[in-house]
């Protein structure tokens, strides 16, 4: 009997890790990568409309950062929101 409620709990607890593995890697948002700024500097270039140091290259490049911002927030919150429901609903 002891031999099969050990195996009981060595099994729960190998579901379980991957779970706790992944709340653990939520944090800080990564930096940003270099392909992420090259892909802002390009399109902010519009087609050699803006040259850098431009008001409106510096415009475009404040508004896609704001933009990156502002998605990165929603899945934080979105992230939250999915760890607040799992705990009130417990049974789902």
């Amino acid at each position: 009997m002891k031999k099969n409620s050990l195996h009981s709990v060595s099994f729960a607890l190998l579901l379980t890790a991957p779970l706790l593995a992944g709340c653990l890697e939520r944090g800080e948002p990564l930096p940003m990568s270099s392909i992420r700024t090259e892909d802002d500097d390009t399109y902010c270039r519009a087609g050699g409309k803006n040259a850098p140091g431009s008001p409106d290259y510096v415009y475009c490049r404040k508004d896609r950062d704001a933009q990156r911002n502002a998605a990165v927030v929603r899945a934080d919150k979105k992230q939250q929101d999915l760890g607040e429901y799992m705990l009130n609903h417990p049974s789902h």
